[in-house]
């Protein structure tokens, strides 16, 4: 929807704060990173889209400029990526919902900044579509694979993350299909591109949409038993620490629950009740390679060896993900004690 198809609604001065503080929030983000600091250029795109956006607002009611800053801190504070990204991400809906045009950011700005906004401006219409759902397989593996700049997929799930996150203001009937649509397209994009927090939140979150009662009933339980399984937890690994530490090795254990997606899509595909999915709580060993002549692979299987003289494998569901690893780039030694 362009800016001229919407009646221009005055800021009040508590939304003015709001919006200066969500902007200092995001330059305190950019500024704990590694990157070139390039504030002015971060704010001249803020100031750019701000005045574009001015009057709008979003369906929750708050001003449209809080969408794209939030788009911006998950850029910068949780992909990670540098001052291009983040003026893209605040300028990526100027184009699709203003009266400005790619040239006008590329004159503006530079060509970097215009490709990465002109790129996201398509993916949308494309996955938006009228007769996207009939060509999303197609779609997928061409942003994988045809995107003249990454930038532009990692922009648009940052885009989708948000949108996500507050669909709690869109209709049913929207919320439905924006979800399939995420869990179709957007939750794969993440996953091969190795934002697996992302992946995994944006599958929650299509769950919690499509299957509420589900969701909250699955919620419910993983918290119930989370104390339980911490205790064990402890119990569990404190024998294996003994032996590791003997051996010299330096590692990491950590716990990992399962997301409520994921143990939903395993009672889903195995037709089995929550209390028959056996890994809902699984152990991470990570560890700093020796410097020996012993490969990183012999070092996991005697890991593993020293594993099974304290509890019983289960060689049947072994996993080797070294050998093989999964097609984004996933590689462990999977076993169950």
């Amino acid at each position: 929807m362009a800016a001229h198809d919407i009646q221009p609604i005055r800021q009040t001065p508590e939304e003015e704060l709001m919006i200066e503080r969500e902007f200092q929030a995001l330059l305190d983000d950019y500024r704990r990173t590694n990157h070139r600091q390039k504030i002015e250029r971060i704010t001249r795109a803020f100031n750019f889209a701000r005045m574009a956006h001015q009057g709008i607002r979003r369906r929750s009611g708050e001003p449209y400029i809080m969408h794209p800053l939030a788009v911006a801190r998950i850029v910068v504070g949780e992909i990670g990526l540098g001052s291009t990204s983040i003026c893209a991400a605040l300028l990526h809906d100027v184009v699709e919902d203003t009266d400005y045009t790619v040239d006008d950011i590329r004159n503006m700005f530079d060509d970097k900044i215009a490709q990465i906004v002109d790129g996201v401006t398509k993916i949308s219409g494309g996955v938006l579509a009228e007769e996207a759902s009939k060509q999303a397989e197609n779609f997928r593996k061409l942003l994988l694979t045809m995107s003249k700049d990454v930038r532009v997929v990692l922009v648009k799930l940052a885009d989708r993350l948000h949108n996500m996150r507050t669909l709690g203001s869109m209709p049913p009937h929207k919320q439905l299909k924006i979800a399939g649509e995420t869990e179709y397209i957007y939750a794969p994009l993440a996953n091969r591109l190795g934002l697996h927090a992302i992946k995994a939140e944006l599958e929650n979150l299509c769950f919690h949409y499509e299957h509420p009662e589900l969701y909250d009933d699955i919620c419910e339980r993983l918290a119930k038993d989370r104390q339980g399984w911490e205790a064990y937890f402890e119990q569990f690994v404190a024998p294996i620490r003994e032996k590791f530490d003997a051996e010299g090795f330096h590692y990491e254990i950590k716990s990992r629950i399962k997301s409520p997606y994921s143990v939903w899509r395993k009672m889903s595909e195995h037709n089995l009740t929550y209390d028959d999915v056996y890994d809902v709580m699984a152990v991470r060993v990570i560890f700093d390679p020796w410097d020996r002549n012993e490969t990183e692979y012999k070092q996991c299987w005697h890991l593993y060896a020293i594993m099974t003289e304290i509890y019983i494998n289960n060689p049947r569901r072994t996993r080797n993900w070294i050998l093989t690893p999964k097609s984004n780039g996933y590689e462990a030694l999977h076993v169950t004690l």
